[in-house]
């Protein structure tokens, strides 16, 4: 577990801390600003792009050598990041640190589903979500940290020592997950490719009002991929794209209820730092602490609730988890026009309660109701839903800002809440599902 949280623990820092770092690098290499988010936008394209190849590389290999391979192309693309001259070779960097990280995060459920016995996987599941919690919620502040005591290339050159040190624990440790018998399918793995990059750069181009023709044209190529990939893989044993298991009704419902939340989150997380300071009046520090309540409170309760997931019905700890987001989201929305910190501070914090009140148990439902033969196509839904979710969250909130203006964070924050209501009704929803149908 130690191996395995490293590998999430760095990919999720460094997520939170070019993000944060954005400004100062641009000024640094002397690029405009908005050519500098391509150091973000290039590393998201690169994970979401093999997410799922990776994963199905991993059943094909076994997981370990997929985590030991994505996690030493992640220690390198980081020293090459921090070795960076000009925009154009740290964007590059970043696609291949992106790779690395997406095999970290395509394979670690997976991982932990063969370290941890079934009746206590919910525990391992709970310390997973509890370090991603972490690494969200510290994130600003260690990228701040670093800054004020040395330069931007920094940021990347700490993932060295840090990643060979997890690296050498790794070899020995990792347990041997097995190979299945089927070949890896190259074509297979360029369509997917295709299919998501396409997906993601049309919902970019929708959130940032991109000409008409462009974001239809990435939509069609996104679908005629996606088709296409279906078509392939239909008699495949493992499809990539894992249909197979979205056949199964517990599964299928776990993995939209992932969705939703996510797209949830996004929607809060986009919107909320222009609420703070645009609407409220806050200022960029202010903010930053503002946030902290939500990540840190998901940090506290993950592991509560994972523990609870080995007792209780997964679908009831979701649903009234994100009936909670729902209530806190709503409240966000609802938010007076003069708040105080207490008062913006509960509403996050029930937020924090309801995100990490659901995330564990969900992951716990996804990967037992998948063969454990499968566990790597469960991972990668995992990883690719939390993605599609979030995204699409972003997109919504453009949507909202050119629709309400002045009042979009809080149209943001309302639609994020019915994103989270309807989530917390699939997942009760699970509680109908017969035992035997659609688990492992």
């Amino acid at each position: 577990m130690v191996a395995v949280l490293a590998g999430v623990a760095l990919a999720t820092l460094d997520t939170a801390i070019a993000n944060t770092a954005l400004p100062t690098i641009a000024a640094d290499l002397g690029v405009d600003p908005a050519d500098s988010v391509w150091i973000v936008n290039a590393y998201q394209l690169a994970v979401v792009a093999t997410l799922l190849p990776v994963a199905a590389l991993g059943e094909i290999v076994g997981q370990q050598r997929v985590y030991l391979a994505g996690f030493a192309l992640f220690t390198a693309a980081s020293l090459v990041c921090a070795l960076a001259w000009s925009l154009p070779a740290l964007v590059a960097a970043r696609v291949l640190q992106g790779v690395g990280a997406s095999a970290l995060m395509a394979v670690n459920v997976a991982l932990i589903r063969f370290i941890y016995p079934t009746h206590q996987l919910g525990r391992g599941l709970g310390l997973n979500a509890f370090v991603v919690g972490v690494g969200f919620a510290i994130g600003p502040t260690v990228a701040s940290l670093i800054l004020a005591a040395a330069s931007w290339p920094w940021l990347f050159a700490i993932n060295v020592p840090i990643g060979l040190i997890a690296l050498a624990v790794a070899r020995r440790a990792l347990p041997d997950t097995g190979r299945s018998g089927h070949a890896f399918d190259g074509i297979g793995a360029l369509l997917n490719a295709a299919t998501f990059g396409l997906l993601v750069l049309a919902l970019g181009e929708a959130a940032h009002a991109g000409p008409l023709w462009r974001v239809l044209l990435e939509f069609a190529g996104a679908l005629a991929c996606g088709a296409a990939l279906l078509r392939r893989q239909a008699d495949h044993p493992a499809p990539m794209l894992a249909v197979d298991l979205l056949r199964r009704p517990l599964f299928a419902l776990s993995a939209a209820t992932s969705v939703c939340s996510f797209a949830a989150q996004g929607l809060a997380f986009v919107s909320l730092p222009f609420l703070f300071q645009h609407a409220l009046g806050r200022s960029q520090v202010e903010t930053g602490f503002l946030m902290t309540p939500w990540p840190v409170v998901v940090a506290l309760m993950a592991p509560v609730a994972g523990r609870l997931s080995d007792r209780y019905p997964p679908g009831l700890l979701g649903g009234i988890g994100l009936a909670g987001l729902a209530g806190g989201m709503a409240s966000l929305a609802l938010l007076p026009d003069d708040p105080s910190v207490a008062s913006i501070a509960w509403r996050m914090a029930l937020c924090g309660f309801g995100f990490g009140f659901f995330q564990a148990p969900n992951l716990r439902a996804i990967m037992t109701s998948a063969p454990q033969a499968r566990s790597g196509g469960a991972s990668g839904i995992v990883a690719t839903s939390r993605l599609l979710g979030q995204t699409t969250g972003a997109a919504l909130v453009a949507a909202c800002f050119a629709l309400a203006e002045a009042h979009g964070p809080a149209l943001a924050l309302g639609l994020g809440a019915a994103f989270a209501g309807i989530a917390s009704i699939v997942s009760v929803s699970r509680l109908a599902v017969r035992p035997g149908q659609g688990t492992a």
